[in-house]
């Protein structure tokens, strides 16, 4: 069996912190240009019409320059990584440029969020290792499978509007299946993470761990109602707490294998 590459031992954590802003800078330059993009659909949508664009507290130009702040910042930042970090990084704009377009040619828009958003798995993975492998592939496909889930929960919201004005979404597509088709999608991205785990060498603690976000990611399914907007909005938002108890998952695991690797 061919070896796995592995991050070199020891925490980082300047590049986590880099990682972190970046995220941040990238994710909201998405944010940005999709509402740039989206401004005509926005207007015809009881839920976005009061966004800074379409409400017109903000101008088209404004954005445009936001958006370059927040793209001059992502620079910055992606430029203090090796060579590989830097090309997945800028191969992530396709991505990025694509997505606001995908829902009015496909009921999967949700699948090329997923695409661009959790591209970050990938950019943190070959920041520590000069070469993508099995871990860092289960690790994006868990992520993309992840955000499919939970954006479909966010577009239930929108599923009359849409259907008004030709805008496609997971949430339209599986309609009243949409509550087990989330699951299976939770389900398949834990799968990946667990996998990653196994494969990289990671400590039982990890598997132990897990649990919280499944639960959580359970949690959601089981209690989503999804012809009540609020509620779809309240479960997307969790989302945060899956992140979150993700992260300190991870955390504790790279805590405890230096722990065992020092003893």
């Amino acid at each position: 069996m061919a070896a796995v590459a592995r991050p070199a031992e020891g925490f980082n954590l300047w590049a986590l912190l880099l990682c972190f802003v970046g995220a941040v800078a990238m994710r909201g330059a998405g944010c940005t240009f999709n509402d740039i993009v989206d401004t005509q659909i926005d207007m015809k949508v009881e839920r976005t019409r009061s966004r800074p664009i379409p409400s017109g507290q903000v101008t088209r130009r404004q954005a445009l320059i936001f958006l370059a702040l927040q793209a001059a910042v992502g620079a910055v930042v992606l430029f203090q990584f090796n060579a590989l970090t830097i090309g997945l990084g800028i191969a992530s704009l396709v991505l990025v440029a694509i997505y606001p377009f995908m829902k009015r040619v496909t009921w999967w828009p949700q699948l090329f969020l997923g695409l661009a958003f959790s591209w970050g798995a990938l950019i943190g993975w070959t920041s520590q290792v000069p070469t993508i492998g099995p871990v860092a592939l289960l690790l994006y496909v868990g992520c993309i499978l992840w955000t499919i889930g939970y954006d479909t929960i966010y577009a239930l919201q929108d599923v009359e509007d849409d259907a008004l004005i030709g805008v496609k979404s997971t949430a339209r597509l599986f309609g009243a299946n949409t509550r087990p088709i989330v699951g299976l999608f939770y389900v398949a991205a834990l799968a990946c993470w667990l996998a990653a785990s196994v494969i990289s060498g990671a400590s039982l603690l990890f598997a132990g761990l897990l649990i919280l976000p499944a639960a959580l990611l359970g949690w959601q399914v089981l209690t989503l109602k999804t012809e009540d907007a609020g509620d779809a909005l309240a479960k997307f938002r969790s989302n945060h707490w899956v992140g979150l108890a993700l992260t300190l998952v991870l955390l504790a695991a790279a805590v405890s294998k230096g722990l065992v690797l020092g003893a």
